[in-house]
């Protein structure tokens, strides 16, 4: 459990969302710090398990190849876990988060085509449990902080 978090901690783990292959001179530089202080404020948040990995960007030129959506997922009482476990297996479904409103579920989807993107949203919906869906293309990303 991590005791103590400050403002240069922030400042650290937004400079390793923008770039994780940073070096830690580099990050040591930008925050006016010591090498063995960034590197020893690294393994503090490891530890403490606020930082989980480190990750991967893709370029905005690769995005634009993508075909990128947001389905939202209505599902029958107690199937959660059975959608959810099912979607885990479907390497398109990138992140799953359950929601309020009239939707439990929202997924992240990307597919190389439009025709994966119908194949993959007839799969969710034929999933057993699932009651409705509901789906918005991406058209384009106006603002990312990861």
């Amino acid at each position: 459990m991590l005791t103590k978090f400050d403002q240069t901690d922030g400042q650290l783990i937004h400079l390793l969302q923008q770039n994780a292959r940073e070096s830690t001179a580099a990050l040591a530089r930008k925050l006016g710090l010591a090498r063995t202080t960034v590197v020893s404020r690294l393994g503090r948040l490891e530890r403490a398990g606020i930082i989980l990995g480190y990750g991967l960007r893709l370029s905005a030129e690769f995005e634009k190849g993508a075909v990128r959506a947001y389905c939202a997922i209505c599902v029958f009482p107690h199937s959660t876990t059975g959608i959810v476990r099912a979607l885990e297996r479907m390497v398109e479904v990138e992140e799953v988060s359950s929601v309020s409103g009239q939707f439990d579920y929202l997924a992240f989807l990307r597919c190389t085509t439009h025709e994966g993107l119908d194949n993959l949203l007839d799969r969710i919906g034929n999933l057993e449990g699932v009651k409705k869906t509901q789906t918005s293309i991406i058209l384009d990303r106006k603002i990312d902080r990861r």
